[in-house]
């Protein structure tokens, strides 16, 4: 499944500067990153649980926010671009060299 996950975190502290690095840091683990606080993640059902508690460990729920975006299995026909276009598409295989 495709998960568009997006966050705001809280920078106005040394914490939050943390928490945000953290946060980027777990996304790289589960997708690709498309825009500075946005990653496109495909993920099985479970790996999509584990991400969601291991993010609300991280964040402090008064002052920041995750939104997830379930795009489902046909996600490329939801998809619509203008500009440039770094992307990937996560299901096609990768060449690694």
């Amino acid at each position: 499944m495709m998960v568009l996950i997006t966050y705001d975190v809280n920078t106005e502290s040394k914490s939050g500067k943390s928490r945000l690095r953290k946060v980027a840091k777990l996304c790289v683990d589960y997708g690709q990153r498309v825009q500075n606080s946005v990653f496109e993640c495909s993920i099985t059902p479970a790996e999509f649980v584990e991400i969601k508690y291991k993010l609300a460990k991280i964040v402090d729920l008064k002052n920041d926010s995750i939104r997830f975006y379930l795009l489902g299995k046909n996600w490329q026909k939801r998809l619509e671009k203008i500009g440039k276009n770094d992307s990937y598409d996560p299901d096609k295989d990768l060449l690694i060299l």
